[in-house]
C-alpha cells in the first residue's frame, strides 16, 4: 500500500491549479459537479491523475478521496499511470477492424515494441486500442491525443508515429492541429486553446456521410440514379394500407403481411400468415 496521505504540490503549483480550479467550480450550481473537468485539469499538469491529484481535488470539492478515485478510475479517458506526450489511439471496434485496424494494431506494437496501453521509452508515444470514433466512414481511424487521422494504412500509421516521435510536424486529417497530451487534458478541463487558428480550423463531413445523409433524405445521389434513392418513411411512399414499397418506389407494391421491407422478418407469428398469433393463454392452460 502507498504511504498515507499523498504528497501534496509544491506550492507554486498548488496556488496556480487552486485559481483554475477556483474557475471551473464556479461554473456549476453543486461543487461536485466540478469533478470531472477537474480530473481533467490534475492530468493536464501531470499527464495522468496521481495520488496527488486525487487528493487535490477531493479537497476542493469536499470529498473523500475514494470517492474521487472511484471517478477516475471508472473513465478511460483519466489515465492511471504516466504515459506519453501523444496517445496513439487505433479504432478496432468492428468496421475499422475488417478495413484494417486490427492490421494497423499489430503492426504497431510490433513496429513500437510496446503493448496495449504501454508507452515507448523515449516516452513520446503511448499505444492503445479503442473503440469506435464515430467516423466509419474513414475507417480504419487512428487518433491522437483524440484528433482524427484517417483512412490509414499499417505503413501511413508507422510514419505517423515516426514523426511523433521525431519530433516532426504533423496534422491531423481534420480538425484543429495536433497538441499534447497535457494540453488536451487542460482543454477538456474547460480551458480555451489559445494557439492562433486553433479554434478556427475545423472538418465537415466526409463524403460518405454526406451521401448517406442525402439518402436517408430521399435525395438523388449525383451521378447515380433515382433507382439508388429509398425514401423516408412518409405519407407519399405508402399505400392505402399503409405498408411501404421496396425500395421506397411509389409504383412498387409492398409483400403482403409485411408492412415496411426494411425490416427482416422475424420468426414470429406476427410475421408468418401460416402461424397467426391467438390470445396469450393464462398460466396453467
Amino acid at each position: 500500500m502507498p504511504a498515507l496521505p499523498a504528497p501534496d504540490y509544491p506550492v507554486d503549483v498548488r496556488a496556480r491549479l487552486e485559481a483554475d480550479a477556483k474557475e471551473v467550480i464556479a461554473r456549476y450550481p453543486g461543487a461536485r459537479s466540478a469533478l470531472l473537468p477537474l480530473l481533467h485539469l490534475v492530468q493536464a499538469e501531470e499527464g495522468h491523475v496521481t495520488r496527488t491529484g486525487i487528493r487535490f481535488c477531493a479537497e476542493m470539492l469536499d470529498l473523500t478521496t475514494a470517492e474521487v478515485t472511484a471517478v477516475s478510475t471508472f473513465y478511460s479517458m483519466y489515465r492511471r499511470k504516466a504515459s506519453g506526450d501523444y496517445q496513439v489511439g487505433v479504432c478496432t471496434n468492428t468496421l475499422c477492424a475488417v478495413m484494417g485496424g486490427d492490421a494497423i494494431f499489430e503492426d504497431l506494437k510490433e513496429h513500437l515494441g510496446v503493448g496495449n496501453g504501454e508507452t515507448t521509452e523515449d516516452g513520446a508515444v503511448t499505444l492503445e486500442h479503442i473503440e469506435c470514433n464515430a467516423a466509419c466512414d474513414f475507417a480504419p481511424v487512428v487518433m491522437v491525443n483524440w484528433e482524427f487521422f484517417d483512412n490509414q494504412t499499417p505503413q501511413s500509421a508507422r510514419q505517423l508515429v515516426d514523426d511523433l516521435r521525431a519530433g516532426r510536424s504533423v496534422r491531423p486529417t481534420r480538425g484543429a492541429p495536433l497538441c499534447t497530451f497535457k494540453d488536451t487534458a487542460r482543454m477538456l478541463a474547460g480551458f480555451p486553446d489559445e494557439r492562433p487558428g486553433a479554434v478556427e480550423a475545423t472538418g465537415g463531413a466526409g463524403p460518405a456521410s454526406l451521401i448517406g445523409l442525402r439518402l436517408a433524405k430521399g435525395e438523388a445521389v449525383p451521378g447515380r440514379g433515382a433507382d439508388h434513392v429509398i425514401a423516408p418513411r412518409t405519407a407519399e411512399t405508402t399505400d392505402a394500407t399503409g405498408g411501404e414499397p421496396p425500395s421506397g418506389h411509389p409504383a412498387e407494391e409492398p409483400p403482403a403481411g409485411h408492412p415496411s421491407s426494411h425490416d427482416a422478418p422475424q420468426q414470429t407469428a406476427a410475421s408468418d400468415d401460416q402461424h397467426p398469433a391467438g390470445p396469450a393463454a393464462e398460466e396453467g392452460e
